[in-house]
Order: C-alpha cells, then structure tokens, then sequence
C-alpha cells in the first residue's frame, strides 16, 4: 500500500485516539478538556499534513532526463500549426472570442446598477 494513502487514512483514526485519551484524563481530572485538546489536535493535524507531503516528495518519481540538446522524443499534438506550411487563415466570427470589443464600453460603471 502506498505511504501516502496509509496516512490519509489513519487521520480519522488518530483524531479519535486523541479525543479518547483527553476524555479520559478529563475524567480522572488531571486536565481540563478543552484547553488541552485543541492545541493537541492543531499539533496533529500539522504532524499528518508534514507526514504527507514528505511521502509526496520521496514517493514522486519523474522520467530520467535525456541527454541536453537531444531532440524532442514526440511528434507535436494534433492540430498543430507547421511553420512551414505558411501562415494560418481562419474565418471571421469562428473564433471563440466575441466579435464585438466594444463589450466593456456599454457599462461605464464598471458592472454596477
């Protein structure tokens, strides 16, 4: 099982354990409940979130780097535009942004009533 997902499930787990033994030292009155379950829980919480995001960083393995200056290994995606090939003509009004510019000239007051 991966590090990451172990810890992600023990959180709810260990915020239970915390709140168990607080009560209980509530009950055998050597603490009051409140003033030491809150900071104990935020120390948990921080302690789980470092824990994660340490197995994140050790566990992220990325593809080895090929030699520098080695060309691209893959073909450029579909639809891409070949220099060579000249310049790209498109037709009015199929674009997707909005064949008026005077859109923002209508409402001088910045969008308010």
């Amino acid at each position: 099982m991966n590090r990451y997902i172990l810890i992600r499930r023990l959180k709810g787990p260990a915020i239970l354990l915390l709140l168990g033994v607080v009560a209980l030292l509530h009950q055998a009155g050597l603490v009051s409940f409140w003033k030491l379950f809150i900071p104990l829980l935020l120390i948990l919480l921080g302690l789980l979130l470092l824990a994660e995001r340490m197995t994140l960083a050790t566990e992220t393995e990325y593809p080895p780097a090929p030699y520098p200056g080695a060309p691209y290994p893959g073909a450029p995606y579909p639809g891409a535009v070949n220099p060579a090939a000249g310049p790209v003509v498109t037709q009015p009004g199929t674009s997707i942004v909005p064949a008026h510019d005077d859109d923002f000239e209508r409402d001088k007051n910045g969008g308010q009533s």
